[in-house]
């Protein structure tokens, strides 16, 4: 069990918090690009307990400001995009991507204030169709060079959701590989053939098993978690019998997301961002090994659950997700329906705003829980220390953090290391982009 102390130290992510602090250290998700298509490129935000501003200039520029104007705190968001940049609407102060003033029409001429002045902007980048920015102090670190960010274009879909609840419980339940045994137990196996797009729905690789059916009868898989030069790799095996079994290799990408296989031919790169302490979105970037992803139908699949703009459930706590009595006995272990989002959803809101780890009783599935947690307040004591925490990159580091590796196969139960490692080597070898990476 955590101390209460212990459980703020890890959850409370604001500006002078130990966790925001840490996290300000890395480039945070913060929109999707496809949030600025249309004739006003401009988007408020909240990320890490910040009000920002978001806009794409008339040149293209991606700007990132915090939200209230430095003259007398006018909301920037409700700003008019003109002049190369964002002009408040109180008194005209005119402001480009990089925080500048350029224009205070209502002083005199000869007034040198706007020399003088410039408002917070920060760092951002577009990688994978989603815009990442960077809060802290300093100089961003460098991108490592992940599968999700050396895919082409058309070979990676951007989505995102809104989660009612702390960041830290979200993104524990993602990497827990015991839960999809029941939170996701469907009691029949759907046409593998029309499972494009959807977790859990697919066979396994190697094997004519439908994944469905995996979790269903083998429900207690033997979890091992070894430290990674990126975070943690996750093994959850499956003894299937005949001398066979499920290999499910998924990943803790340091600080806060996570890469699993959504299917033997794509993956899943998926962080949790603080929008303050009570709240989160999940960002998600799905990579395909074969051929270009669909992404009218991804898109379309993921917009029968979410609202936009903002990207909210349409299950959710006020409907009861969805809870069916009927379903729950005849066709989900949940009664949520089938998109397993929901599933996770219920999770981790149900746990409360932010979850009382005082009174959870952890067992040995949870093994990748307790480590994420050891490298996460180890790493809050590094940053608060000066030091480099995980995943800090430089330029000469950051291309040799590759991969990693999300598998989910059946093998040989004599030599289930060797068959993930030359099941990964042969999809990389078969991906023209991924150039034996």
């Amino acid at each position: 069990m955590m101390t209460r102390e212990q459980n703020e130290l890890l959850t409370r992510i604001r500006q002078g918090t130990p966790a925001g602090q840490l996290l300000r250290r890395y480039w945070q998700p913060i929109a999707l690009v496809e949030e600025l298509a249309g004739p006003r490129p401009l988007k408020a935000m909240r990320v890490l307990g910040q009000d920002l501003v978001l806009f794409r200039d008339a040149a293209g520029r991606l700007g990132l400001l915090d939200r209230d104007c430095p003259h007398r705190g006018a909301d920037l968001a409700f700003g008019r995009l003109e002049d190369g940049g964002l002009r408040c609407l109180f008194h005209g102060w005119l402001f480009d991507t990089e925080g500048k003033c350029l224009d205070t029409p209502a002083e005199p001429v000869e007034s040198r204030i706007c020399s003088r002045v410039r408002q917070r902007a920060y760092p951002v980048q577009e990688r994978g169709g989603i815009v990442f920015a960077f809060l802290g102090e300093g100089a961003p670190p460098a991108f490592a060079a992940l599968d999700c960010f050396i895919a082409p274009g058309s070979h990676v879909f951007a989505f995102k959701g809104y989660l009612d609840c702390n960041w830290l419980q979200a993104l524990e339940v993602g990497v827990d590989p015991a839960h999809a045994s029941f939170l996701h137990r469907f009691f029949e196996d759907a046409d593998a053939a029309g499972s494009y797009g959807r977790q859990f729905r697919a066979t396994s690789a190697d094997s004519e098993m439908p994944m469905t059916r995996v979790l269903r009868e083998f429900a207690r898989p033997n979890i091992s978690v070894r430290p990674s030069d990126y975070g943690l790799q996750i093994f959850a095996l499956r003894e299937v019998g005949g001398g066979s079994v499920h290999v499910r290799v998924t990943n803790l990408l340091f600080p806060q997301a996570f890469v699993i296989p959504l299917s033997a031919q794509m993956t899943i790169t998926q962080w949790h961002v603080p929008i303050d302490d009570h709240s989160c979105y999940w960002y998600a970037l799905f990579t395909s090994f074969t051929q270009p992803v669909d992404k009218q139908e991804m898109r379309r699949q993921r917009l029968e659950l979410y609202e936009l703009p903002d990207y909210v459930p349409r299950k959710n706590k006020t409907n009861d997700y969805g809870f069916d009595p009927h379903e729950q006995e005849h066709a989900t272990f949940t009664g949520m329906g089938a998109d397993i989002n929901v599933h996770d959803q219920w999770a981790c809101e149900s746990m409360g705003a932010i979850q009382d780890r005082t009174s959870e009783h952890l067992g040995q599935s949870d093994k990748a829980i307790t480590a994420y947690r050891r490298l996460l307040r180890t790493a809050i004591d590094q940053a608060g220390n000066g030091g480099r925490p995980l995943m800090v990159l430089d330029p000469q580091s950051a291309p040799k953090v590759t991969g990693p590796a999300a598998i989910d196969g059946i093998g040989p139960t004599d030599d289930w290391t060797g068959y993930w490692q030359r099941t990964d080597e042969s999809k990389r070898k078969a991906a023209s982009w991924a150039n034996g990476r």
